[in-house]
């Protein structure tokens, strides 16, 4: 006899599975609508208010939008008006916060009395006074000043550097200290090159002048070593011509130009 194949049973349980998905599908559709219906409606109308003007292109304004209620007696807080203030005039002969020097006094008068000071003095031959327009030069001849390859002042250049420290003490115009040597080259600890030199010499110049009295915001120190020769250094006179300090009292002018990045003019090259 055949054998009888077995039944297929049936599953009576397959209704189950949608079932599930649909319940939580219902389940995940009552909490959309729930969280939709507790929005805030300030951020909806914000949210609102954005996607009106990002589709039609309407004119945005600065105007912020009020959320929530105005507390009773609360106001518009006016911006407040900034009223600027005038600015002082800086003190003669002091720099202002750009750097400019205001006022100055007649160059013509600095250079007459710095004139009678060494006319009547043994110094004839070592100071040479050249007048300018805009600026007065005090030429002192570092043989006077300074022994070979030093920068100490000598005992016989502090009368000289005192008396025109006293000179311009009184007055407010700005003072380039220029620091020159010949070419004789010099390679020490102290000072590897004439840069270094010439830079020293002027700075020992401030430093005097500062002790006695004169504004430091006055003074500026400038080496120039070599490089500004008043004459040949072939010759023993024109090296000892180059060796030199100058002093160069400016005109506020020149010195507000000069603050503004325009470097002064080479002693030669200066204007008459």
């Amino acid at each position: 006899m055949p054998k009888k194949g077995h039944e297929e049973h049936t599953n009576h349980e397959a209704w189950a599975i949608p079932y599930g998905d649909l319940v939580t599908l219902l389940l995940a559709f009552f909490v959309v609508m729930y969280s939709l219906s507790s929005v805030n409606e300030g951020k909806y109308r914000i949210l609102s208010d954005a996607l009106q003007a990002a589709f039609r292109g309407d004119t945005r304004t600065l105007e912020p939008i009020q959320i929530g209620e105005v507390r009773k007696g609360a106001e518009p807080r006016e911006e407040p008006t900034m009223i600027p203030l005038p600015l002082a005039a800086p003190p003669v002969g002091q720099p202002d916060a750009s750097g400019a020097f205001g006022g100055g006094e007649s160059l013509d008068r600095i250079a007459s009395q710095v004139e009678q000071a060494i006319a009547a003095s043994v110094l004839a031959d070592w100071v040479v006074v050249r007048r300018g327009r805009q600026w007065i030069e005090v030429e002192i001849q570092t043989d006077l000043l300074f022994e070979s390859g030093a920068a100490a002042l000598d005992a016989r250049a502090l009368p000289v550097i005192d008396q025109l420290g006293e000179i311009l003490r009184p007055f407010s115009n700005p003072i380039h200290v220029e620091g020159h040597t010949d070419t004789v080259p010099i390679n020490t600890l102290q000072f590897p090159s004439n840069w270094e030199l010439s830079a020293g010499r002027a700075a020992t110049v401030v430093r005097r002048f500062e002790s006695l009295g004169i504004e430091p915001s006055r003074m500026t120190i400038i080496g120039l070593g070599e490089h500004r020769p008043m004459a040949s250094n072939d010759s023993s006179d024109g090296r000892d011509r180059n060796r030199r300090v100058v002093l160069v009292v400016l005109d506020p002018a020149v010195a507000n130009a000069t603050s503004a990045g325009v470097l002064p003019a080479a002693p030669q090259e200066r204007p008459e």
